[in-house]
């Protein structure tokens, strides 16, 4: 059985799509962006910055689907410049401190509203 999720604590989407499905003990949450939920503002003043929103938005859909980081099976990081990648990676590794899930970081053109940084995942528990 199919359990869409959604939160008041991270963004809306902007088109035809959930933050989150959950199928059976998985949950798959889509990209999310440096937008946030309660100014509905784009963080854009750091690479640094955006990628924080981006996992605090992917921390608050985990939560309400009673999941956490540790959680967390799978990433992909979309990244518009690849010499972004070390800062990303930094903050990034600040919420996966332990057992870090399996990702991909992916070069791409652009990214949605011109932000610089998208990541999404997949989380498993029994």
């Amino acid at each position: 059985m199919k359990e869409i999720i959604n939160t008041n604590n991270a963004p809306a989407p902007i088109g035809p799509y959930n933050q989150a499905v959950k199928a059976g003990n998985t949950l798959y949450i889509s990209g999310q962006i440096a937008l946030s939920p309660e100014s509905g503002n784009l963080v854009l003043d750091s690479i640094a910055g955006q990628t924080k929103q981006v996992l605090e938005n992917l921390h608050a859909i985990l939560q309400e689907a009673g999941y956490s980081f540790a959680d967390v099976v799978k990433t992909s990081i979309f990244l518009t410049d690849m010499a972004n990648f070390n800062i990303v990676n930094e903050v990034y590794g600040e919420y996966f401190t332990e057992n870090a899930p399996a990702r991909e970081t992916i070069a791409v053109k652009g990214l949605p509203k011109g932000v610089d940084v998208e990541i999404s995942c997949i989380a498993w528990k029994a």
